[in-house]
């Protein structure tokens, strides 16, 4: 897998809009070669306007700074060839914060960030600049708190038995004790079929359907309605420790389904017509099973601090820093009456980089947090976008 490489934009020519008319332990992250670390200066202009409101931009930097001010604050990330400490991340998101809520005229802010940052734009995968962008969202599930015929499939809090050490590769290795040693903790096949953690009062909520819990367990948040009307918010809170794999692509690989029903959508249908038995097959295919927990907010990202619709952002924390002011231009969908797909237009604005996801790896891939609702489903399930992805910081 190459680099990433990040090239330094010297000047920002282009037009700002910063508010819109629209409708949502040391980390050291990899750096491009001490050989190469620039590539050629940036010719083209990414045309910085913000397609949406400016209060979500505004409390998506907060909730950077309160990282940088908390678990992140004693934290060094890198930038091409420098090493950045909090402070000056910090500084970064205060210093935009106060051109975005200023009464500046649009061209005086143009002025102002050019005068005060530096860009540096993501080559991606391959060097050419070029990032696939995704979406994920918060689904909302039927559930109880209690065990039904009705709600029968479970969703666990993290187990006591989970052994959590740092690997050699300064990230977390995840085991189980036998005997004195430690072992690779249970698949999602022996924990939905073989039942190794029922009953042992680790579940939290019970829901109906399989399938809508599988997704669940891809977004990694959502919502669970009860019976009496009430909504509960579930949270990521810890993972088994196996490698995450794609079920859609296992079973295009198998010729199980066609090209056209690997989509968001067309994928569940086709899950939703599967006995119980052949779903539990394919669905153990991914190995990587998700525990969750309860949380009185948004959902929550790897920072530690809620998510903002539209405004947050998942990657490789190998390659990305966390927390970081990032811009962003490609395409998203806009829908029908019945959230199908009428065309796709151009979408550019600034967000914060607060999440990361077990298939969001390499510094070619983006998933973009949608929020919560039919729009966002609909939003998440069919953006699949090659896009660009720029950094911002304080001079």
């Amino acid at each position: 897998m190459k680099y990433l490489k990040i090239v330094f934009l010297l000047m920002l020519t282009t037009v700002l809009v910063l508010t819109g008319c629209t409708r949502r332990v040391s980390y050291e992250p990899k750096i491009p070669s001490t050989d190469d670390p620039l590539a050629a200066i940036e010719t083209s202009r990414p045309g910085f306007i913000d397609d949406l409101d400016k209060d979500s931009l505004v409390l998506a930097i907060d909730r950077s700074l309160r990282y940088y001010d908390g678990p992140g604050r004693n934290r060094t990330f890198k930038f091409a060839d420098r090493s950045v400490g909090a402070k000056e991340m910090k500084d970064t998101l205060v210093a935009f914060r106060q051109v975005v809520q200023s009464d500046a005229s649009v061209e005086q802010k143009k002025k102002r960030i050019e005068e005060a940052f530096i860009m540096l734009k993501a080559s991606g995968e391959n060097g050419d600049g070029s990032i696939l962008f995704t979406g994920y969202y918060e689904p909302l599930l039927e559930g109880s708190l209690k065990r039904t015929d009705k709600y029968r499939y479970p969703l666990y809090r993290p187990p006591p038995d989970i052994v959590m050490e740092k690997a050699s590769n300064n990230k977390m290795k995840i085991s189980r004790t036998v005997n004195g040693r430690k072992v690779s903790y249970y698949t999602r096949r022996e924990i939905d079929v073989g039942g190794v953690l029922r009953g042992k009062g680790l579940e939290l909520v019970w829901v109906s359907d399989p399938v809508e819990l599988n997704t669940l367990h891809t977004q990694g948040s959502g919502k669970i309605r009860l019976e009496d009307g009430k909504i509960l918010t579930v949270s990521y809170a810890q993972n088994n420790g196996r490698p995450f794999s794609s079920v859609a692509h296992s079973m295009l690989m198998q010729n199980r389904i066609d090209k056209s029903d690997t989509s968001y959508r067309n994928f569940k249908v086709w899950l939703k017509g599967k006995s119980e038995q052949e779903l539990y097959e394919i669905l153990g295919v991914n190995e990587r099973y998700i525990f969750f927990r309860f949380v009185d907010q948004e959902p929550v990202g790897s920072m530690g601090e809620p998510v903002t619709p539209a405004r947050s952002i998942a990657t490789d924390p190998d390659y990305y820093p966390q927390g970081a002011l990032a811009f962003i231009r490609l395409r998203k969908p806009v829908f029908d009456d019945n959230y199908d797909v009428t065309r796709r237009i151009n979408l550019s604005r600034f967000v914060l980089n607060q999440d990361k996801g077990s298939a969001i790896k390499g510094p070619g891939r983006v998933d973009l947090f949608c929020g919560f609702g039919p729009e966002a489903q609909a939003t998440a399930g069919s953006l699949k976008e090659k896009g660009e992805l720029y950094f911002l910081l304080l001079k």
